[in-house]
């Protein structure tokens, strides 16, 4: 996977005149991956127990609009808080978590207690939550977002600038190092066969160096001159004949969707919950004899998702400033897609979350390179359509070679 995305990438580059791997594209590809990566996370769950849910864009779309309708009008106007009250985005933000939490758990209900197929359900969900995100405003656009807020969204005040960058890449190379040490500790204490020294050597090399190359490019992507001129002539500062240069940095939703990513595989592979969910997909009448309550599962895995729906909600409507009544259109597709080209099997059982991380940067790849080179939106979408057929006919062929 990382062989193909590497590919892309460089080719993308040639054809798109070099345009691509450039610091200010690949910062933007950061954030725009974010909302795709953190809805994949639960996509995986689902996937893996045999199910599917299509109504992933649909409740993005809806809660978003919840969420903005709270910060516009409910929370400053019909409640009296006012606008810029520094609680309006904290009750925003619980009330689209709540939303999304409600929604996956009325859908995971029936599919697990009345037995409704998970493709019908979700299909259904598509059509109604879209619906209902329209009757929320009527069609109307929402904005603006609360300021704190539309920090989730990235952009120069979202992000956490040169040295909590740095911060972040050290700290993330300290917790590859540990990893490998606990985890070569395990093998050894259960005498499973272990991988020699220069193997986990090279391997925490790699790592190290694709986190702090990963902080190099977003501290190279600075300010927008306009943008670093006013900031200086706020605080006083002398603006050099150069120019002032003020990094970004890693930007907050990307470090959302890696924070997200972190905790939904320790859910998947350190938790009970996560492997009943694994042992539900491996084999679902097995799990309900060995006492797995294998329907309370199901609808915690959609409550999951739900939840997960509403943080991307919240990046896309504060990277956009507005909710819309188009927000959330297709991702069903971009995180089905992503997960299954990250090697989760829809046959169930098989799937990891960071393949899915994964997944998500070459769809997001692919299109924003299809951007750079101009190509039509119709054709983008052919694209993407190939490729997640492709991906599907990969897995059937390597369930096939495995049996």
């Amino acid at each position: 996977m990382v062989g193909a995305l590497a590919i892309i990438w460089i080719g993308f580059h040639v054809f798109s005149g070099g345009l691509f791997l450039t610091p200010r594209n690949l910062w933007n590809l950061s954030v725009q991956t974010a909302s795709v990566a953190v809805m994949v996370t639960g996509m995986v769950l689902v996937i893996v127990t045999r199910n599917i849910d299509l109504s992933v864009g649909s409740i993005l779309g809806l809660v978003a609009m919840v969420m903005g309708v709270m910060q516009t009008d409910i929370l400053p106007n019909q409640l009296g808080l006012g606008l810029g009250h520094p609680l309006i985005w904290v009750l925003s933000l619980g009330m689209g978590l709540l939303t999304g939490v409600a929604i996956g758990a009325l859908q995971g209900s029936i599919i697990a207690y009345l037995r409704v197929p998970a493709f019908i359900v979700t299909l259904g969900g598509y059509l109604v939550w879209r619906g209902a995100a329209w009757w929320v405003t009527m069609g109307r656009t929402v904005a603006p977002m609360d300021p704190i807020f539309q920090l989730m969204g990235g952009g120069p005040t979202g992000s956490v600038g040169e040295l909590w960058s740095w911060v972040v890449g050290v700290l993330a190379c300290a917790a590859i190092l540990v990893m490998l040490y606990f985890g070569r500790r395990q093998r050894l204490r259960f005498n499973f066969p272990l991988r020699p020294v220069w193997a986990e050597a090279s391997l925490a090399v790699m790592g190290c160096s694709l986190a702090i190359g990963a902080v190099w490019v977003a501290n190279s992507y600075p300010w927008p001159i306009r943008i670093a001129e006013n900031y200086a002539e706020a605080n006083g500062m002398a603006v050099p004949e150069g120019g002032l240069f003020i990094a970004h940095g890693i930007a907050i939703p990307v470090l959302i969707a890696l924070g997200v990513g972190v905790v939904m595989t320790f859910i998947s592979t350190r938790t009970r919950f996560g492997r009943y969910v694994f042992a539900m997909g491996g084999n679902p009448e097995a799990a309900e004899l060995a006492g797995i309550n294998t329907r309370w599962v199901t609808v915690k895995i959609f409550m999951l998702m739900g939840a997960l729906c509403a943080i991307a909600a919240a990046i896309s409507s504060a990277r956009l400033n507005a909710a819309t009544n188009a927000m959330g259109t297709l991702d069903e597709l971009y995180v089905i897609a992503a997960a299954v080209i990250g090697g989760t099997s829809l046959a169930g059982g098989v799937g990891t979350i960071a393949g899915a991380l994964l997944g998500a940067l070459v769809m997001q790849s692919l299109q924003s390179g299809m951007v750079l080179m101009g190509l039509d939106s119709p054709l983008q979408s052919i694209v993407v359509g190939m490729v997640l057929v492709f991906a599907v006919w990969l897995d059937t062929l390597y369930r096939r070679n495995k049996h």
